[in-house]
């Protein structure tokens, strides 16, 4: 535990660092979130109209912070594997799948969705200005992301041999091949739920931050040291700059970390086996989500929509519920969830 504490502090240590400058240099090419265009704003329902609105007061706000947390805990979780092979160091990796495969799995979907969300946020910024309209469209989005979600799933089901989740009072329960849809639809649905409950100032970082707390200890019980540093790479990092994204937010992430940190905390629960527990842990990205998704299906199949607006986090703000309140109270309850999460994983 001590030389996990010390990744955590030393991944902190090196963002802390390198943040403020990255900020400063967002600004000076104005890589800024843009206001909607009027006629985009027309198009909305009176309901998202309002929320627009409200949401356009923080045009001019740097976009792209997640791009510096990606490359920091991809550099580190790299370099972290020769510096633990020093004479001085000398860890042995303990893990029940094969290390490199492991390994690798975590670099192809951080990596994969990161560049995903990347030209997201490219398009946001500079496609923005000839189209009026905030990043890929949703069919694109969707194609790449399953495309990455289907792969990253075949290298668990084949390369890892994962067949299995662990349902509590039931054991293990052996899926045989409807594992491989299953963990693709969890891994393109968590990284469209981390973008959907990124919607407020650090409401999506937030919880992330709880629900990788919650995983440690998960991992930590299991042995999984791969696991485990990754994890506290990923923690000093985000940390970091949630200081910065809390409201009111010097700096968004971006959908350059968002889709890769989404579908990074599916492959986390997948690699633990823990299904049930991710769905308990991280029970607020799945109701934020759900509503989303719930929504979207309405509107185009049924052609009318379920609630007011969504996610759920926006039907609070057009209630009268002020951001800061929201996303306090969303942390509290996520770390209830967790708790309860970490305890149904050990059932």
């Amino acid at each position: 535990m001590q030389l996990y504490l010390g990744i955590l502090i030393f991944s902190f240590a090196v963002t802390a660092v390198l943040i403020v400058p990255f900020i400063d240099f967002l600004y000076k090419k104005k890589l800024v979130r843009k206001e909607e265009k009027r006629e985009a704003r027309e198009l909305a329902t009176p309901e998202l109209a309002v929320i627009r609105a409200k949401h356009d007061l923080k045009a001019g706000t740097p976009a792209g912070l997640g791009v510096l947390l990606v490359i920091v805990i991809t550099v580190l979780f790299a370099l972290l594997f020769p510096i633990l092979k020093l004479p001085r160091v000398n860890l042995t990796l303990l893990s029940g799948y094969a290390l490199n495969r492991e390994i690798a799995v975590i670099f192809l979907t951080f990596v994969g969705f990161g560049l995903i969300g990347l030209y997201d946020d490219i398009l946001k910024i500079f496609g923005f200005a000839r189209t009026g309209f905030f990043g890929l469209r949703r069919w694109h989005k969707f194609g790449l992301q399953w495309t990455v979600g289907i792969v990253v799933a075949a290298v668990l089901y084949f390369g890892l041999k994962i067949d299995f989740i662990y349902v509590p009072f039931l054991g293990i329960v052996q899926l045989g091949w409807s594992y491989l849809p299953l963990a693709a639809f969890l891994i393109v649905g968590f990284a469209n739920a981390f973008d959907f409950t990124s919607g407020l100032d650090g409401l999506g970082e937030g919880l992330l931050m709880i629900c990788l707390m919650a995983f440690w200890i998960i991992a930590a019980t299991q042995l999984d040291n791969v696991l485990s540093l990754f994890i506290a790479v990923w923690l000093g990092s985000l940390i970091a700059g949630i200081y910065f994204t809390v409201h009111p937010a010097r700096a968004f992430l971006g959908n350059a970390s968002g889709m890769a940190f989404g579908a990074t905390l599916a492959l986390v629960g997948l690699l633990s086996g823990k299904i049930v527990a991710l769905l308990v842990i991280g029970g607020l990205f799945v109701v934020d989500g759900g509503s989303s998704l719930l929504q979207i299906v309405a509107k185009n199949v049924f052609k009318r929509r379920i609630f007011p607006i969504a996610p759920v986090h926006h039907w609070l703000e057009l209630a009268g519920w002020e951001e800061p309140k929201i996303v306090a109270r969303a942390w509290i309850l996520g770390l209830i969830l967790a708790i309860f999460g970490v305890w149904v994983s050990s059932l």
